[in-house]
């Protein structure tokens, strides 16, 4: 068997100042995410676990995870005196690390929906460290990359509603992931963090792209129609636009 790889990447060249990736067919039919590296490749399932493995027979760690928290709240009652200890959390932020490669592929191929369900599935492993890890290092290992998460989740959110000319849907979910950004912030007192956040400033602007770019609606065109009409003297003309927005009412 030949092991090289060559003949995979020629032809597919590395660029140092972005993200190249791509997705094929395998052998078996199935389709698979390629991303080119500088030495190479990384090479990743579309569905489950992005190794294609499946820990203690579970779909991810996480869900491992998960499943044991909710066998101890059925024999104990409550979550109470469930821990992950500092193997557990490594584990699991090794597991992440797969999935943000994922969604960091898919999101430069336009797979929104993918980015949504991979960016939720990590915010749960955050989650799932803050509140049981047995040290204090482990619970806050992930929380700086919080608001990068939310606001990719928030990005590929908006557009999926703008891809359907949803352009308030859109303006509502980016408005929701500053809300959560924020809300990360002042539940860890870090307020100060706020104005120079990186994502926050990100995404307040794109909010206002956003309403730029949303198409006026008839009411909206009439109004812009009649401030002109005004501007110009031409009251005539401001009438019975006055009259075409009042029957629009």
């Amino acid at each position: 068997m030949n092991y090289d790889i060559s003949p995979i990447l020629d032809g597919w060249e590395y660029d140092p100042s972005g993200v190249t990736v791509r997705k094929i067919r395998g052998n078996d039919g199935r389709h698979r995410l390629q991303m080119r590296l500088e030495l190479g490749l990384l090479q990743m399932e579309l569905e489950g676990r992005p190794d294609g493995t499946r820990p203690f027979n579970r779909e991810s760690l996480l869900e491992y995870y998960l499943g044991l928290l909710r066998e101890h709240k059925r024999f104990f009652g409550s979550e109470v005196g469930f821990e992950l200890d500092s193997d557990g959390c490594s584990a699991l932020r090794q597991e992440a690390l797969m999935y943000y490669y994922r969604y960091l592929g898919l999101f430069h191929l336009q797979d929104y929906a993918g980015v949504v369900r991979d960016t939720s599935r990590n915010l749960r492993v955050f989650d799932i460290i803050w509140e049981y890890a047995t040290e204090e290092e482990d619970r806050w290992s992930l929380e700086e990359y919080r608001p990068y998460v939310l606001m990719m989740m928030s990005r590929a959110r908006a557009l999926i509603s703008l891809r359907e000319g949803l352009h308030d849907q859109a303006l509502g979910e980016v408005e929701m992931g500053i809300e959560k950004i924020e809300e990360h912030f002042t539940r860890h007192k870090h307020e100060d963090q706020i104005e120079s956040c990186a994502e926050l400033n990100f995404l307040k602007e794109w909010t206002e792209e956003i309403r730029q770019r949303k198409p006026l609606s008839p009411k909206d065109r009439l109004q812009v129609l009649l401030q002109n009409a005004v501007a110009r003297e031409d009251y005539e003309r401001a009438a019975v636009l006055r009259d075409a927005i009042r029957n629009l009412d």
